[in-house]
């Protein structure tokens, strides 16, 4: 904490509390299912990307990651549940710093947007956990379907009409798996997102970006 000398927060004899600045090379989110007898299931730590302060693309499992570090994040994570007795789902926003460590920087207890890949891309969805998890019956395992899953955000752009454009999307990228939720669309409004799955990183964000183009009515990148 930091007592102001002078200015207008001295005045007003506030504290200020500064935080330190952190160094860090990306974004990460470790996500658990935690049940009230205590039974945990904890996901793969994901690489969460972000674009004008808001999750655009999350990418299971992280891409180089230290297994240490995964490891350790999802420690956290499950020590972060089990402290606070959390149940359902719980999401873990993390930095990986540019010295190799992996700070906690937000908590989500709910199902995340940072999770939603685990709709088509794992065993058992962060959905599913959740509310196995609340009526306290056994949780199902978060095991990765495929080497690669993509989530990436649909926000509101120049197509009014989502379902209309389905047809275009599924034709032109036909393995991706759109989600839209129904939500009038508004300049940067999360109003859906596409999963892909693939063996080839680099083809399945090609591909899910595609798709996400095409509802967004953008240029593809």
């Amino acid at each position: 904490h930091l007592r102001p000398s002078g200015g207008a927060a001295g005045d007003l004899g506030r504290e200020l509390l500064a935080e330190e600045r952190v160094d860090f090379r990306r974004e990460l989110s470790a996500q658990v299912a935690r049940s009230p007898s205590g039974q945990t299931e904890v996901y793969p730590v994901v690489e969460s990307r972000q674009k004008d302060g808001i999750c655009k693309e999350v990418i299971a499992p992280a891409p180089d990651l230290d297994p240490t570090l995964a490891a350790q994040a999802q420690q956290i994570a499950v020590r972060v549940a089990t402290e606070l007795d959390v149940t359902g789902m719980l999401a873990v926003e993390l930095f990986e710093t540019s010295d190799g460590r992996v700070l906690v920087n937000e908590l989500a207890m709910r199902p995340h947007n940072t999770g939603h890949w685990s709709i088509d891309g794992a065993v058992t969805s962060q959905f599913e956990n959740h509310l196995r998890a609340v009526l306290d019956l056994p949780l199902g395992p978060s095991t990765p379907l495929t080497p690669w899953t993509v989530m990436v955000n649909v926000l509101g752009g120049a197509v009014d009409d989502l379902d209309a454009a389905l047809t275009d999307v599924l034709a032109a990228v036909p393995q991706a798996k759109v989600h839209l939720y129904g939500k009038s669309v508004k300049p940067g409004r999360k109003v859906g997102h596409v999963n892909v799955t693939g063996t080839d990183l680099d083809a399945t964000l090609d591909a899910a970006r595609r798709a996400v183009a095409l509802l967004e009515g953008t240029p593809h990148e």
